[in-house]
């Protein structure tokens, strides 16, 4: 029996420069130098496919060929991480459900707005969008309200999985057994989110670096955006911070990942403490000190 080997090849320190920097203007994924050897690997398999004999002709077709943006586009699927799972860091979803919501739904209701709009910002496979509507789902409160969760990413391959909405036991260990049994059905493949969960998601594919497609976007109350900017360097984290910033109704809240903070990125959110977390919060201008 024959065996075939996925093909290294060699990347130079200029090469890595040069697709680095590409990588970067593209969407602000920054590869410090001690990591050559990880977009070395991950990118080998696109010169085998693309029948490219070094990483020098690989930077030359992301900067002119016909297919760059494509190419652009596929290569997120190879040099993102896309490790989640359904309701993960708990504490933090229950100061969502049990403090965040009923704030919002006070506030919005006070203004006779019915609406509630949230935004998963790199939402991978799905996981976390659905999460998110499973949680609103159980809400009586929210009954009648226009309820409407927005994923998405840069990742084409892990947004075909989001729409699928169809997941195996990696996904699932944080979930109980009854929310199991509640949120999804299960077939031969997996269990697949229930209809009346994913009719309240919304899957787009989206670069942070798109000035103009966020703003299509339209206005958040909140947005997750959890173990994203982490794979950004300090003026990338800027940009998208500010765009989440501009994205953010007044009172809107910020929820990052448990090792993230905002501290010497802006000091346009206020730190509000939560009975079950610290959460980032956009001052509403026509209320004192950041509160709803």
């Amino acid at each position: 029996m024959a065996f075939t080997f996925a093909q290294t090849h060699s990347m130079s320190d200029d090469e890595f420069l040069l697709l680095r920097d590409c990588i970067y203007a593209h969407c602000g994924i920054y590869f410090a130098q001690d990591s050559k050897y990880i977009l070395e690997k991950r990118l080998s398999s696109r010169l085998t496919d693309l029948n490219l004999p070094t990483f020098n002709d690989y930077y030359h077709y992301l900067k002119y060929s016909r297919n760059k943006e494509h190419e652009l586009t596929d290569i997120m699927d190879v040099i993102t991480t896309n490790e989640t799972y359904f309701f993960r860091e708990a504490f933090q979803l229950k100061a969502f459900s049990d403090e965040i919501i009923p704030e919002l739904i006070k506030s919005k209701a006070a203004q006779g707005n019915r609406s509630l709009r949230i935004w998963s910002a790199g939402c991978s496979t799905g996981e976390e969008p659905y999460t998110i509507a499973m949680l609103l789902s159980t809400m009586p409160e929210l009954s009648g309200w226009k309820t409407e969760i927005i994923g998405t990413d840069i990742s084409q391959k892990v947004l075909l999985q989001a729409r699928r909405a169809i997941y195996g036991k990696s996904s699932f260990r944080a979930i109980e057994e009854n929310d199991l049994q509640r949120f999804f059905h299960q077939q031969d493949d997996g269990y697949k989110v229930n209809d009346s969960i994913r009719e309240l998601v919304t899957i787009h594919h989206l670069n942070l670096f798109d000035t103009h497609r966020l703003t299509m976007l339209g206005k958040v109350d909140l947005i997750f955006c959890r173990n994203v900017i982490i794979y950004f360097d300090q003026a990338s984290k800027k940009r998208v911070i500010e765009s989440f910033h501009s994205a953010l109704y007044d009172g809107g809240f910020l929820l990052l990942g448990h090792s993230e903070s905002l501290m010497n990125i802006t000091t346009q959110f206020t730190l509000r403490h939560f009975k079950n977390d610290m959460i980032y919060q956009k001052p509403d201008r026509l209320f004192a000190g950041g509160s709803l």
